[in-house]
């Protein structure tokens, strides 16, 4: 298989975070040839690889069958590598400096996560405005 081919990759994502929903969409709707598989970790009875508590903490993915678990900017990557649209960023994050560069943004984005959450859950309909913004 040349680096152009796609592959298939396993994402486990945070299916109750508006964000990551809205993520996964896209990805499904790009994904024309299936080589996504994917994991709602918010559901009861998910597969998980690891404890769901840490697959909520971060992004995760397993490129083929046997491939290493991957997290952060690095499962993102692999993810794209799956998506025809995205293949370019997937293939130049495997730039030792490209994918440091993407992971230190993914940290900076996790920081600001749950105040981005709570604002995209309001503007959905789907959080209490009385509930008070995370800080």
């Amino acid at each position: 298989m040349s680096a152009l081919d796609s592959t298939s990759v396993t994402v486990w994502y945070d299916g109750g975070c508006p964000l990551c929903v809205r993520e996964i969409a896209l990805m499904k709707k790009l994904d024309r040839d299936d080589n996504i598989r994917i994991v709602d970790v918010d559901k009861d009875g998910a597969t998980c690889p690891i404890q769901r508590d840490l697959l909520l903490q971060r992004f995760h993915a397993r490129e083929g069958e046997d491939g290493p678990l991957l997290d952060g900017a690095a499962a993102f990557a692999a993810m794209w590598r799956a998506v025809p649209s995205f293949r370019p960023l997937g293939l130049l994050a495997r730039n030792r400096v490209v994918l440091w560069i993407l992971e230190r943004l993914y940290r900076l984005f996790l920081l600001f996560r749950p105040a981005i959450q709570w604002v995209a859950a309001l503007l959905l309909g789907k959080r209490d405005p009385a509930v008070p913004a995370p800080k």
